[in-house]
C-alpha cells in the first residue's frame, strides 16, 4: 500500500531545535524520525512513498537520498504550503486508485501497522476510512474522538478546553479508493484536513486504537518525552 508522508512544517513550537533542522528530521534516540518512519512502514510492508517538503527541504532530500529507501521515495516540493488537505487532494493520484495511508510524520508512532491494515479491511461497510488513534495525557491539546459501539467516529473536538474523553486522532489515516474520489469532486478547494474534512464525514470513519508508543511531536516537552521513553 502506497503512503504519503506529510513532513513539510516548519515546527515554530519546537524552536530552537528547528532553526536549523526540519522537524520530521529530529532524532528520536539519535534516528530521524522521517528514517523511523521509512523504516517501520517498509518493514510493514508498506511503499513507495510520497513525502512533501517546504521549509528545509534539501536537508530533507539529502538525507532519504542516503537512506536505504531512496529509490523507494518520490517528492513533492510545494513552494507554498497546500496544507494538509490540499497536499493530499494535490497528489491523489499517487495512490493509483487504490486504498492508501496518509501520515503526518512529526508523530513518533511504534503502532502494528500491519493491525491497522487488518482492521481498515474489517471496517464497516460505509466507512470510508480508518483513522489511528491513541490514549492522551493532554486532551485539551489534541483532536478528540467520541466512538459508536462499533468503533465508528460519531464526534470530533478539535483543540477544545474541556474535551468528553481522552481518545485522540493520531492524524494517521488509511484511505479507501471510494473516499479519494469524493475527495476529487466535493473538496477541492480544502486546506486542513482536520477541521475541514473530518466534520463533513462524521459517521464514516473507522477507529483503531493503538496501546503502543505514541507522541506528537509538537513541543519540546513532547520532544523530550519521546526520547525519554522509546
Amino acid at each position: 500500500m502506497r503512503a504519503l508522508l506529510l513532513a513539510a512544517g516548519f515546527g515554530t513550537r519546537l524552536r530552537p531545535l528547528t532553526n536549523e533542522i526540519p522537524k520530521c528530521l529530529v532524532p528520536i534516540k539519535g534516528k530521524p524520525l522521517l528514517g523511523i518512519w521509512l523504516e517501520n512502514l517498509t518493514l510493514a510492508g508498506f511503499g513507495p512513498f510520497l513525502v512533501n517538503t517546504h521549509y528545509l527541504s534539501e536537508q530533507v532530500e539529502s538525507y532519504v537520498q542516503a537512506s536505504p529507501y531512496a529509490n523507494r521515495v518520490v517528492f513533492v516540493n510545494e513552494p507554498e504550503l497546500l496544507g494538509t488537505a490540499g497536499t493530499l487532494i494535490a497528489n491523489l493520484d499517487f495512490f493509483k486508485d487504490e486504498d492508501g495511508l496518509l501520515i503526518h510524520a512529526d508523530n513518533y508512532c511504534l503502532a502494528d501497522l500491519q493491525n491497522f491494515l487488518a482492521a481498515h479491511k474489517k471496517r464497516p461497510a460505509e466507512c470510508l476510512m480508518t483513522m489511528m488513534t491513541f490514549r492522551t495525557d493532554s486532551p485539551s491539546s489534541c483532536g478528540i474522538v467520541e466512538l459508536d459501539g462499533r468503533g465508528v467516529v460519531i464526534g470530533f473536538h478539535e483543540k477544545v478546553s474541556d474535551p468528553p474523553g481522552n481518545l485522540a486522532n493520531g492524524a494517521i489515516y488509511i484511505l479507501s479508493r471510494e473516499f479519494a474520489r469524493v475527495l476529487k469532486t466535493d473538496f477541492g478547494e480544502t486546506s486542513d484536513f482536520s477541521t475541514e474534512i473530518l466534520p463533513k464525514v462524521m459517521g464514516q470513519i473507522f477507529s483503531y486504537e493503538t496501546e503502543s508508543m505514541f507522541v506528537d511531536i509538537g513541543t519540546l516537552e513532547a520532544y523530550d518525552k519521546a526520547n525519554l521513553n522509546s
